[in-house]
């Protein structure tokens, strides 16, 4: 069965799960809402133009985490899924999940976003692989660190070199989706990339290499 891997922000999701988290956390109170808010916005710029500090933007997103208790980050992102995700989730997305289950593929979603703000949204999609950033957690808490490579640019094939060896799986005849030119190194390494809602950088390189390119917004594809 061959792999149909999943980007999530901007991919599956028409919007940001990272940084929305932030901004919910602000509104509640969580954090302080103005200074959180100009770092969590910081952060989402520096990723979008492709020079993330990985490390120091976990730093800053795992803090909260660790500061509060465990019950109540759960009440939090229950309403945060419920406010902030469901309305991100489009029927062309959902359809493109549901054609690959019905091949048969196994379904994997790859996503530089710490596991405990993505794995309820991996369950809306009925995807039981993911493969995330794992944040440290002790004695139930959570503690502000990561655990491991954090997935993201070459870390996202690193993790998912690792997951195949575990799984038994390989890329033979992959596909993988995603919307940012920080997923390049992945999108390079399996046979059928497919760039999504693309941002300038992936749509320009995607066009030069003949990749696809699809919309999960309105529908429209392009060879």
């Amino acid at each position: 069965m061959p792999l149909a891997i999943f980007d999530l922000d901007n991919t599956l999701l028409s919007g940001d799960s990272d940084y929305l988290w932030g901004r919910h956390l602000a509104e509640l109170g969580a954090v302080d809402g103005e200074s959180y808010e100009a770092a969590n916005r910081r952060f989402y710029e520096d990723y979008k133009a492709g020079r993330l500090d990985i490390m120091a933007f976990l730093t800053f997103s795992l803090r909260p985490l660790a500061e509060n208790d465990p019950a109540e980050l759960e009440r939090w992102r229950a309403d945060f899924i419920e406010r902030r995700i469901h309305p991100l989730i489009g029927q062309p997305a959902r359809a493109l999940v549901e054609s690959h289950r019905r091949a048969g593929d196994t379904l994997l979603i790859i996503t530089a976003t710490n596991r405990f703000v993505t794995e309820p949204i991996a369950a809306l999609f009925g995807i039981e692989h993911l493969i995330a950033t794992e944040p440290e957690r002790r004695n139930g808490r959570f503690t502000g660190r990561v655990t491991g490579m954090p997935s993201f640019r070459e870390g996202k094939i690193a993790r998912l070199r690792d997951w195949l060896a575990q799984t038994g799986h390989s890329l033979a005849g992959a596909t993988f989706y995603s919307d940012s030119h920080n997923d390049l190194p992945l999108l390079e390494l399996v046979d059928h990339p497919v760039a999504v809602d693309p941002d300038k950088a992936l749509h320009a390189h995607a066009e030069g290499a003949g990749w696809p390119i699809i919309s999960l917004r309105d529908h429209a594809t392009t060879a």
